[in-house]
């Protein structure tokens, strides 16, 4: 075995986030390669729908685009030599056509057209995969809103225990966060366009090949793809691109934020919630390993940098440049196949998420009643004044801590208070404002 050919491709073994998801496979170099054969396909059937090639031609070049019958081991090694894979399979396509057909091939285009054109087409097949993998989390995470609409919990913030909550308006808050991104995924796949330009963007070549109106044959190569047809060859606007990165890195960070979620308020001395099914561990057999979150987690924090480094390739130089648009195709492929491997693992994480109110309710107790500390400031003000209040609660709260005793055990010693509904007052459950409300309200956006 040579060092040129290696014993196995990139089977994921160090990356469980993706590896078996539909996403993997949908980016993977045979998905790459059947959109730069699609790609080289549709641009001959877009000439031929124009009367600049024969139908025949279309036929021809549509017939041999088949993945089977090329080499991407051989393909990947000669791209070395131009710099990207189009080159030699534009010799190999043009070679299996036949020479009657031959002319036909490519005709117009320049290497950086089908790459561009193929990286649209994989994403936008990989997005579609995403949005579904979303609709299976955001109906997940309307279930448990609108189960736990008032289950109360600790709010925290700054890790500490601020106020009660719900767990419905936080899963409400989560669902928001996916719609968020379910909308950004969908109006970026939709623009997502075609790239047709020729050697410096001018489509000079498709005249010089007797097209009358050039953007005429712009506008039937993406209908014939289904993508959107560019106002401009976008050699060095990567627009496209930028937007995309954007999108799926908010994605990425809209489904870590319920795995970071769910990664703390699972830990064994909280347990607030916990995975439906969790992973093993290799030394300590009583373990349960919140894994769905971890991956999902691991690829929020991977997914901005990538994302960064397409936005560098804004930065392009000249027509065509050299190395930016070269730098895009791993880093994208990378986030496709991140953020898919996400969206896939919230799906298990969400729908089976277990939710422990019993705990929730549990915690509420643990500061003796000072989480509703707010609501008796101003409940007491109007009765004690406001400076009064202040000064019996700190003195209050102060004990409550030290002796280990209720704060409403406390408060009730307190002549100034007789006839105060004090059970009431520090009940958590009862504190917990317009939660409620806007959970519904969360809910009622589609």
């Amino acid at each position: 075995m040579t060092p040129a050919e290696p014993a196995c491709t990139d089977a994921g073994l160090l990356a469980p986030g993706r590896a078996g998801s539909p996403a993997e496979s949908a980016t993977g170099d045979l998905a790459f390669l059947r959109a730069l054969l699609d790609a080289e396909a549709a641009l001959t059937r877009a000439q031929a729908s124009l009367g600049l090639a024969p139908a025949a031609a279309a036929d021809a070049v549509t017939g041999a685009a088949d993945v089977s019958r090329f080499d991407v081991r051989s393909l990947a090694l000669r791209a070395r030599t131009g710099g990207n894979p189009v080159i030699p399979l534009v010799a190999d396509l043009t070679a299996a056509v036949g020479a009657e057909h031959a002319p036909y091939v490519h005709r117009g285009a320049t290497s950086q057209d089908i790459m561009d054109t193929a990286a649209m087409l994989v994403a936008v097949r990989t997005l579609d995969l995403v949005l579904a993998d979303l609709a299976r989390v955001e109906a997940a995470l309307a279930r448990h809103a609108r189960e736990h609409r008032d289950t109360a919990m600790p709010g925290r913030t700054l890790t500490q225990h601020a106020v009660p909550t719900t767990f419905g308006l936080k899963a409400a808050g989560w669902r928001a966060l996916v719609l968020d991104a379910r909308d950004r995924l969908r109006a970026v796949r939709d623009a997502l366009p075609a790239q047709l330009g020729g050697a410096a963007g001018t489509l000079a070549a498709l005249g010089a090949y007797g097209a009358p109106d050039p953007t005429a044959v712009v506008e039937a190569y993406a209908a014939e793809l289904g993508l959107r047809a560019p106002e401009l060859p976008w050699h060095t606007l990567r627009t496209p691109v930028a937007d995309l990165a954007g999108a799926l890195a908010f994605t990425a960070g809209a489904l870590g934020r319920t795995a970071a979620d769910v990664l703390i308020l699972g830990r064994t001395e909280i347990r607030e919630l916990s995975e439906g099914t969790g992973g093993g561990s290799s030394a300590m057999p009583h373990k349960a390993n919140p894994v769905r979150a971890t991956l999902v987690a691991a690829a929020a924090r991977r997914a901005p940098q990538l994302a960064a480094t397409l936005y560098g390739s804004l930065a392009a130089e000249d027509e065509r440049p050299a190395g930016a648009w070269h730098a895009e195709w791993e880093p994208l492929r990378d986030l496709l196949r991140l953020v898919g491997g996400a969206a896939r693992d919230a799906v298990p994480l969400t729908e089976g998420l277990r939710v422990h109110p019993e705990a929730m309710r549990d915690h509420l107790g643990l500061t003796h009643g000072l989480i509703v500390s707010e609501r008796l400031s101003a409940e007491l003000a109007p009765v004690l004044g406001r400076a009064g209040a202040r000064h019996l609660l700190t003195e209050a709260a102060r004990r409550a801590t030290s002796e280990d005793v209720p704060l409403a055990e406390i408060l009730a010693g307190e002549p100034e208070l007789k006839g105060v509904d004090l059970t009431g007052l520090t009940d958590p459950a009862q504190y917990t404002g317009s939660a409620g409300a806007l959970t519904d309200r969360a809910l009622e956006r589609r």
